[in-house]
């Protein structure tokens, strides 16, 4: 009751892990949180079933929805292919922000669960992946909204599964 479904029959929960699943999609798919968040962190263990080696997903934050689309924009903890640790800005700017630090990926489990912590304070975005910083990025454009829901993503392209677990979210003030 507290999200946002756009695409029913995607996501689901098993055994308390919030489950998405695609046969592969034309569009990108988010299940979204209705409640917005500014400052805050926010903790997640992942695990990402892929077969073909190019699926993606992330856990989106900060972010609005794009009108008349499944799109939303804003910031991305991303995961997958080439991808694992970055921040990047969704259908806002389109671009990787940052990469990830090499050390962060050294106990990344492709295949396993892993753990995401997303901290927003003020215009300081930090991604620790695995408990290792990632990226410890500075937002420099003031017009950047510093508050917007939540999201897990199902990206365009091949079949696979994400599963989520353990999700906690402490508000800063």
């Amino acid at each position: 009751d507290d999200f946002i479904v756009d695409t029913p029959g995607l996501w689901s929960v098993e055994n308390g892990e919030i489950v998405g699943r695609t046969p592969g999609l034309k569009y990108n798919d988010f299940l979204r949180t209705k409640k917005h968040y500014g400052d805050f962190v926010l903790k997640a263990k992942f695990k990402m079933t892929d077969s073909s080696g190019r699926a993606n997903s992330g856990i989106q934050f900060r972010s609005k929805p794009v009108e008349n689309s499944h799109e939303v924009s804003g910031y991305q903890a991303d995961m997958g292919m080439q991808y694992w640790g970055c921040l990047y800005d969704e259908s806002r700017r389109r671009k990787i922000l940052a990469t990830a630090r090499p050390e962060a990926l050294e106990k990344l489990d492709k295949s396993g669960w892993n753990e995401y912590e997303i901290s927003a304070r003020g215009n300081r975005i930090v991604l620790k992946l695995n408990g290792i910083v990632s990226v410890d990025y500075t937002e420099d454009d003031p017009a950047i909204e510093r508050d917007g829901f939540i999201a897990l993503q199902l990206h365009s392209g091949p079949a696979f599964e994400m599963r989520f677990k353990d999700l906690m979210i402490q508000v800063l003030k």
